[in-house]
């Protein structure tokens, strides 16, 4: 997973590169469920959708900070986002290929809301139903074993010439559990932000 950032971190909130079908206006839209389509299938949105989406959500931040998790996945989408800003820091979290997909599998979901649970860390109160509404959870396509596999293959092998765009500002931490690099990414992020916005980011922990 890569996370540039623009400093100072908590100037506004992080802009994540999916749910892509929330982009707003009628071209958001448009693009939107374009994504939406190859990720029901499990499938890497191709770099000219996401890359619109996540430019569209970009213009309206020209005056503010902000990071980014997710994006950029390939080469494509790094050198079109260095086209618009420069980035102040780049987080590389290397975490086992198993790890992650059963992370990521365990991944279930209300339709109705769009509340999201995981099975390992944050099951819901029974098994299968939702909290709130008591409606039966899903399973969407892209979080089964088989196409978070597929998808994390094709993930690295597009990763690796990011990686390497990004090796001068690139800082890297690797691990299983987030309390175990949480406190090294904190501290990189200390010695880039003002000691007032280390405050706010230690109190949001």
């Amino acid at each position: 997973m890569v996370l540039p950032v623009q400093k100072p971190l908590l100037a506004c909130p992080p802009v994540l590169s999916a749910p892509a079908e929330r982009c707003g206006g009628e071209p958001g839209r448009k693009v939107g469920v374009l994504a939406k389509q190859y990720l029901e299938r499990g499938l890497l949105v191709p770099d000219h959708v996401i890359t619109r989406v996540m430019m569209m959500e970009l213009e309206k931040r020209r005056e503010q900070h902000w990071l980014l998790d997710g994006f950029p996945r390939t080469l494509g989408q790094a050198e079109a986002l260095d086209r618009i800003c420069e980035l102040d820091l780049v987080i590389s979290l290397n975490i086992p290929f198993e790890t992650l997909k059963d992370r990521l599998s365990a991944r279930w979901v209300h339709p109705g809301s769009g509340r999201v649970y995981n099975m390992d860390f944050n099951p819901p109160q029974i098994q299968g139903v939702d909290d709130l509404t008591g409606e039966p959870l899903v399973q969407r396509e892209d979080d089964k074993p088989e196409a978070v596999a597929a998808r994390l293959r094709k993930y690295k092998d597009a990763a690796k010439p990011v990686i390497e765009l990004y090796k001068g500002i690139l800082h890297s931490f690797s691990g299983t559990e987030t309390n175990k690099i949480w406190p090294y990414v904190y501290t990189l992020l200390s010695s880039k932000i003002p000691p007032v916005r280390n405050k706010a980011l230690k109190r949001r922990t």
